[in-house]
């Protein structure tokens, strides 16, 4: 009878106590007239449960947000600055790049991770404005991924 009492007693605490990760990778895409853009987030999500009440809350993840000019690299020749920002939800984010000389290249690609931040929906549209010497192009990101996300869920 005590065994059973002690085996119920510790399934009752191990159940009462969990932790759960979504991971979860999403990129989003869209162009305009002059630019496209890709947007890729990739993190971790922990919930950590009490009794069934969440207790405490954590998201870690990596971005990378990739500017493509869709004319020739010729037509960058003047182009002094490069600015882009993005809107979601959950808050937003922007880059900028100055030149000293005529870009190389026509693709452009900042990086970045947070820990502790808002987790984007996999359903977001991300609104883009971007800015270059004078001119403005602003259009909406999509999820074009298939919206991978991972369920580990462990007992503590």
């Amino acid at each position: 009878m005590k065994k059973l009492f002690l085996i119920l007693f510790v399934m009752i605490v191990l159940i009462a106590c969990s932790n759960e990760k979504f991971h979860y990778d999403y990129t989003f895409k869209g162009e305009g007239e002059h630019w496209k853009v890709e947007y890729s987030i990739n993190g971790t999500e922990t919930l950590n449960e009490k009794d069934g009440i969440t207790v405490q809350h954590s998201n870690e993840y990596r971005d990378e947000f990739i500017l493509t000019y869709k004319g020739d690299l010729k037509e960058l020749s003047s182009v002094e600055f490069l600015e882009y920002s993005y809107e979601t939800s959950t808050g937003g984010g922007s880059g900028k790049k100055e030149f000293d000389e005529p870009p190389k290249e026509i693709t452009f690609k900042f990086a970045g991770s947070v820990g502790n931040g808002e987790v984007i929906d996999a359903n977001e549209v991300i609104r883009v404005n971007i800015k270059w010497n004078g001119y403005e192009e602003s259009f909406e990101l999509q999820n074009a991924s298939s919206s991978s996300v991972e369920l580990n869920s462990s007992i503590k």
